[in-house]
């Protein structure tokens, strides 16, 4: 009896590209080198995206406009990767992307700094990706799913360029839910796949910078573990801070207080309201107690909410160098004008505590709040003392800010 000839199951069609037309509004900012695209601004689209898939945008005239990474979750629908001519988007060109992102960086730290920023997001060409070190260990941190199924490929890549020893994974909060439950990721240890293989990393790794041993917990504390974008300003105060009585207002875990001490300050005072920041601090003092300069400085905490101690502590005669570096005060527009006007507040406040020809370090990291804003207000608010301007800073090398 002849067997009967079972054909063989049709291969399932190969999917279209994702092909995408954009607002003329949006096209423009595309041109100009704008690396986001919204939902609102898309008007036409062959299919639905998946997470991660690439995006072939085409202009009015049906003209290729540029290549994004789609995350069909989002509002912030497509972000860009690249603009002008088509390009074939492959693990080679992953790898390129990647690494001169890191060569970027070659360079600018010597065997002293081992904390700073590898890959910057959007201004390294690799949107809502961002990848800190931390002496031997890593963290990477994403802002959109678009990342989530291209984590082995990720991984991998960084074992073979940097060779590092842990690599951790963070995420931003509205991604959590969906990389457990469509992608079954979490936050943690993120296997080097591949030929280059690591460890499970410490919750709480010590780097260096300027000399100075710090404290970074890469599992839970805030951004990837640390504030590494105000590392050139910390050099700035210890330069600054000889025979000072500083006050640290929004302390965190001590960064400016401990170059001031470094920098032969006579005391400090760390003002956070956050009891976990102030004993990271206490313990970051602890591990330099080797520097002559640290264990001379007088280091105190005090934990209240520091707009209301500010405006209502008891003054401190001595005080002549005040840091203010609070957290985002406006992030959304609506929120601008009250930023500004909590500048000025702290400014104000900040003013009557300092002794004459003291030293007031103000910061905003408000995206809302253009620098011309924050400046002007700042000056505004002190002009009464008649200031001198020493020094206006922005962002660091490794922290390059594009758009």
């Amino acid at each position: 009896m002849k067997g009967i000839d079972t054909p063989a199951p049709s291969p399932e069609p190969a999917k279209s590209a994702l092909r995408l037309r954009v607002r003329p509004v949006a096209e423009s900012h595309i041109r100009r080198g704008h690396p986001w695209i919204f939902s609102e601004s898309i008007t036409e689209q062959n299919r639905e995206g998946t997470a991660g898939e690439i995006a072939v945008i085409y202009d009015r005239g049906n003209k290729f406009l540029a290549l994004g990474l789609c995350d069909p979750w989002s509002p912030l629908r497509v972000r860009i990767l690249h603009t002008g001519k088509p390009v074939k988007i492959d693990a080679e060109w992953w790898e390129a992307r990647f690494r001169a992102a890191i060569e970027r960086r070659a360079g600018l730290f010597g065997p002293e700094t081992n904390g700073y920023r590898w890959i910057n997001g959007e201004s390294d060409g690799l949107p809502g990706l961002v990848l800190d070190r931390y002496a031997d260990t890593l963290v990477l941190k994403l802002y959109t799913a678009a990342w989530l199924p291209r984590l082995d490929e990720i991984a991998a890549l960084l074992g073979r360029e940097l060779q590092p020893a842990a690599l951790m994974l963070r995420l931003s909060r509205n991604l959590q839910d969906r990389a457990r439950n469509d992608f079954n990721r979490a936050e943690g240890f993120l296997p080097l796949r591949g030929t280059w293989s690591g460890r499970p990393p410490e919750p709480v790794v010590l780097f260096k910078e300027h000399g100075i041993t710090f404290e970074a917990d890469v599992a839970q504390g805030q951004k990837t573990g640390f504030f590494l974008d105000q590392r050139e300003n910390r050099r700035r105060v210890s330069g600054l801070a000889a025979g000072k009585h500083v006050l640290n207002a929004f302390s965190f875990s001590g960064g400016f207080s401990l170059h001031a001490a470094q920098g032969g300050a006579a005391s400090v005072t760390d003002l956070d309201i956050s009891g976990h920041a102030l004993d990271a601090a206490k313990r970051n003092f602890a591990h330099n107690q080797h520097i002559p300069a640290v264990a001379a400085c007088r280091h105190t905490c005090t934990q209240a909410d520091c707009f209301d101690w500010m405006a209502h502590a008891p003054r401190q005669k001595d005080c002549n160098f005040i840091i203010l570096d609070p957290p985002s005060l406006a992030k959304r527009e609506t929120e601008r004008e009250g930023a500004l006007q909590a500048y000025s507040r702290l400014a104000a406040d900040a003013l009557t505590r300092l002794g004459r020809g003291g030293i007031l370090l103000a910061a905003s990291c408000s995206a809302h709040v253009s620098s011309d804003e924050f400046f002007a207000t700042i000056l505004r608010t002190i002009a009464v003392r008649t200031p001198v301007e020493l020094f206006r800073a922005t962002h660091p090398a490794d922290h390059p800010a594009t758009f």
